[in-house]
């Protein structure tokens, strides 16, 4: 399924990728601080440049497929981590069906084959008006630029979050926090209680905390069966494939699932949560997912909406409807009737980079709909879907169609599978 439609406008013709490097970029110890005069990383760039903020699931295919469409368009990447870890099949690293190695891979062929200039540091400050993109040790000018900084968490609306540290996971970010929540949840105590949050939406994957349901779930069926799942959920239901679960969770009575049950207190000293109607929650592992809004950068450079959430952006271009020549992809979107998922995330790289390249060069941007696959696994062998399909009618995206496998099956697994090896080539390869 993930290949109805993916190719269809997706195709490009491959130019020339040239393996070029970035000065100054290994050490700038010495460089002046954002505080003092501010340098030119890049003082003698000759014709265009795109700065892409944020290797991730939208941001590296963006800086992949500008490349991709002229190579004459100099493209630099910057990305803190070094290594590209996904989060669509992290939840697998809980249950033990996927190591966080079969997840993890780096940025070489994006600068080798795609000729991607890759920093890897961290973006401080976006200044429009002058167009350039501020780093700890200087700033680099842009003709365009492509944001994409994905979450970050709101924990100041959770009472004893921010003081937790790594007493309380989320998770939510594939990486450290996977590994060790893994080795807590192997770690339960015998009959122990299991508790995780599900925070309001909108936040990252909407499918993704109940698939983790299903993967402690059959974690503790199969190795802890005196062991109990808690789910927590702000929301009032199941916001995505919610009858798809519900017959999941069937084969697992371990699990208790409770709506409008919003945490809004966690105190790891008595291992106890606190729901907003007053309920205390005892645990011996907690998961707790906090609300979430848009990348740091993006609050900084004031992109984001009333909410003070998330961006809101052109459907067509994606430039964002506060920032002249700056585009907003992935997670830190609002306003596009489509999920915080990996594919939208993929799909809008591809469509804010065809954007770019086209007003760069003078021409027609043309109306291109995002699209959406997504995988859930319920268990360590099965799977389910979702399918949207989107279009443009008068400048805005309207979905069209959804579909929804009509159960879970090891079909849909292998399918997933294959997904996920295609499109982590198509962002990375």
């Amino acid at each position: 399924m993930a290949r109805m439609t993916r190719r269809e406008f997706l195709r490009t013709s491959a130019g020339a990728a040239v393996v070029s490097s970035f000065a100054g970029c290994a050490s700038r110890g010495d460089a002046p601080t954002v505080a003092s005069t501010p340098s030119d990383l890049a003082p003698n760039r000759k014709g265009r440049r795109v700065i892409v903020i944020g290797g991730g699931w939208g941001g590296a295919t963006a800086a992949k497929y500008v490349r991709m469409q002229d190579p004459s368009i100099e493209v630099i990447l910057i990305e803190p981590n070094k290594r590209f870890v996904s989060c669509p099949f992290s939840n697998l690293v809980l249950s033990g069906v996927r190591s966080i190695d079969s997840l993890t891979f780096d940025y070489d062929r994006l600068r080798k084959q795609h000729g991607v200039k890759i920093m890897h540091d961290t973006a401080t400050a976006l200044e429009p008006d002058a167009r350039r993109v501020r780093l700890a040790g200087g700033f680099l000018t842009y003709d365009r630029v492509i944001v994409a900084p994905g979450i970050d968490f709101q924990t100041e609306q959770i009472e004893g979050l921010a003081d937790a540290g790594d007493r309380v996971l989320h998770a939510w970010k594939a990486g450290p926090q996977t590994v060790a929540l893994a080795r807590q949840l192997k770690e339960m105590p015998d009959g122990g209680v299991f508790v995780m949050s599900i925070p309001p939406a909108a936040y990252r994957c909407p499918p993704g905390p109940y698939e983790r349901a299903c993967q402690v779930a059959w974690y503790l069926k199969t190795r802890n069966p005196r062991a109990k799942l808690l789910v927590l959920d702000a929301n009032q239901n199941v916001i995505s494939k919610p009858a798809l679960f519900r017959a999941a969770w069937q084969a697992y009575p371990n699990l208790e699932y409770r709506a409008s049950s919003k945490v809004t207190k966690v105190d790891p000293g008595a291992r106890e949560v606190t729901t907003e109607f007053g309920d205390k929650v005892r645990y011996d592992v907690v998961n707790v997912i906090p609300p979430q809004r848009a990348g740091a950068i993006a609050v900084q450079a004031d992109l984001v909406g009333a909410d003070k959430r998330w961006c809101e952006v052109n459907h067509v271009t994606y430039e964002s409807v506060k920032a002249k020549d700056a585009h907003v992809v992935g997670d830190a979107t609002i306003g596009i009737p489509a999920p915080k998922s990996g594919t939208v995330a993929n799909s809008m790289g591809k469509i804010a980079a065809t954007a770019v390249v086209h007003l760069l060069n003078g021409r027609p941007v043309p109306e291109m709909p995002p699209i959406n696959t997504c995988y859930s696994w319920v268990s360590d062998s099965e799977a389910m879907a979702v399918v949207n399909a989107y279009r443009i009618e008068n400048g805005k995206v309207v979905q069209i169609e959804q579909k929804l496998t009509p159960g879970q099956s090891t079909l849909y697994a292998q399918h997933a599978t294959a997904w996920a090896t295609s499109i982590w080539s198509d962002i990375l390869a």
